[in-house]
């Protein structure tokens, strides 16, 4: 029984939700956004049990001095002042009536002067790492990889003016091989079919995917034993 209970549920919701996109009339005209609603309360629980989560763990850690202990002290201590910064609204110039992320209040000023520095950061650093992937990937060892190796330094060289200059001088018939052209053109066809192609393939693994699910082929979100 604690496992039909869930199954039934599931099939339940799958089915109305389809009969809802292929019906919009009243029983199921809207039927979807107000299932939304529970997915967003269902959200906020989830939010609150992997905050519980994320303390469970670090103040565990922080207790038996595991290994780099010290950095989930820092974890910890950013958590609740980011969550007191914002529940208790401290420094909103409207006080309670305000929003917590209006101008001028704490929660405003650590994201602005923390998070989004931090943020930068490490985008920064994932530059190098991807330069260094690409180097090692991008080898001319096949005629694909020779393809793949040019449209990629094609694309990198458009945002800069080495791009530009590199091709400016070319005459109005050869404009078209300008590298600003040339990306664009990378990026509106022979990427765009590339993303085509991938997004069908997720489409059709998110319906068999849903279908399984629905029918309760697919039981592992039951957690345990999936049979």
């Amino acid at each position: 029984m604690k496992r039909t209970i869930p199954l039934l549920i599931t099939f339940l919701v799958g089915i109305s939700l389809i009969v809802a996109m292929f019906v919009p009339h009243d029983p199921f005209h809207g039927l979807d956004s107000n299932f939304s609603i529970f997915y967003d309360v269902i959200a906020v629980f989830a939010f609150i049990l992997g905050g519980g989560n994320l303390l469970k763990v670090h103040f565990n850690k922080i207790q038996n001095k595991r290994r780099d202990w010290k950095y989930s002290v820092v974890t910890v201590s950013g958590f609740f002042l980011v969550l007191g910064a914002g529940l208790l609204k401290i420094g909103v110039p409207e006080g309670w009536s305000g929003g917590y992320q209006a101008s001028g209040s704490l929660f405003k000023y650590l994201y602005d002067a923390t998070f989004q520095p931090l943020q930068a950061t490490m985008f920064s650093l994932l530059a190098f790492f991807v330069a260094s992937a690409s180097y090692r990937a991008f080898r001319a060892k096949t005629k694909e990889a020779t393809i793949l190796l040019i449209a990629a330094f094609i694309i990198l060289l458009r945002p800069t003016p080495l791009g530009f200059y590199l091709t400016y001088w070319l005459p109005e018939p050869l404009k078209f091989l300008h590298i600003p052209n040339l990306s664009t053109w990378v990026l509106s066809v022979p990427n765009m079919a590339g993303q085509r192609a991938i997004m069908i393939g997720i489409a059709l693994g998110i319906v068999s995917t849903s279908l399984r699910l629905i029918l309760g082929i697919e039981r592992s979100y039951l957690g345990g034993d999936s049979s």
